[in-house]
């Protein structure tokens, strides 16, 4: 079953057992993924469905961190929620060490050496990482490595 298939089945499961905040984050996925697709005109598969729920991620962590820090704990709580929502439709993460590895190899396999290099090295792991590791703190790390 495809990602799209399952959250569709999910929100009607929400929608029969009166889940309105878990049905709310379903639907706010699925809207994500349908205009996606309607401004690019094609039909998203999987990997670009993921991509779609990791950017989603990602939003919700900086908001999560903003309202956290302004001390809105109401706010703060929603994006938790929605972020344990998206959490359940991405893949599983990465640990620490199986990041460094994939690292490791990405650098020795594109022969980088420098700066200069970084954008070599991203390419070659974002399609392998993207939705199973914070790109974000991937990058901090190929930058540390490659300026060392």
């Amino acid at each position: 079953m495809s990602i799209k298939e399952s959250l569709q089945q999910d929100m009607k499961m929400a929608m029969r057992g009166g889940d309105k905040r878990r049905l709310g984050v379903i639907r706010l996925i699925l809207a994500a993924v349908k205009q996606r697709e309607v401004d690019e005109r094609i039909e998203l598969d999987d990997a670009q469905v993921t991509a779609v729920l990791d950017k989603m991620a990602k939003q919700r962590r900086e908001s999560l961190e903003q309202y956290q820090s302004a001390g809105r704990e109401d706010l703060a709580e929603q994006e938790s929620f929605e972020l344990d929502v998206l959490k359940t439709y991405l893949p599983e993460q990465l640990g620490e060490a199986e990041v460094d590895a994939m690292i490791a190899e990405a650098i020795e396999a594109t022969g980088a050496g420098s700066m200069k290099d970084m954008g070599k090295v991203m390419g070659q792991l974002k399609p392998k990482l993207q939705g199973r590791a914070d790109m974000a703190a991937v990058s901090a790390k190929i930058k540390a490595r490659l300026t060392a």
